[in-house]
């Protein structure tokens, strides 16, 4: 069993940077890659980014791509998704998630792939 621990929630003023961080915890011996996803209020979750288990693939939504960027250190067990130029539309619950037995040059952006999943940090953009 994998636990994830999102952190680094908060709200912030259009235009800031965040950064989020997910820890993950229990049977992490074998490589995973890691998702992030959203749910702002009213709508449903979607896709954010992704990175393989070798980390030197990523996947971005097309509406944060070069605004945020994804990064996971395996060694550590901990992945990060650094949001910069943030804006009001990204107020949202941001979890992370990750999906083992899968190749390692995979990023996958399709939650069903996605066997653990943490409880989620709100973020919130203020205009």
């Amino acid at each position: 069993q994998i636990q994830l621990t999102e952190s680094g929630g908060r709200t912030v003023k259009t235009g800031n940077t965040l950064s989020l961080s997910c820890t993950a915890s229990g049977r992490t011996a074998l490589g995973y890659a890691m998702g992030w996803f959203r749910r702002a209020p009213g709508k449903a979750r979607e896709f954010v980014a992704s990175i393989n288990w070798n980390a030197d693939k990523t996947e971005y939504a097309d509406s944060v791509k070069g605004r945020f960027l994804i990064s996971l250190d395996s060694a550590k067990n901990m992945g990060n998704l650094v949001m910069y130029n943030l804006k009001p539309e990204d107020t949202a619950t941001y979890f992370c998630a990750a999906a083992f037995h899968i190749s390692s040059a995979w990023a996958p952006t399709n939650e069903g792939t996605f066997e653990f999943w943490g409880q989620g940090t709100q973020v919130t953009v203020s205009s």
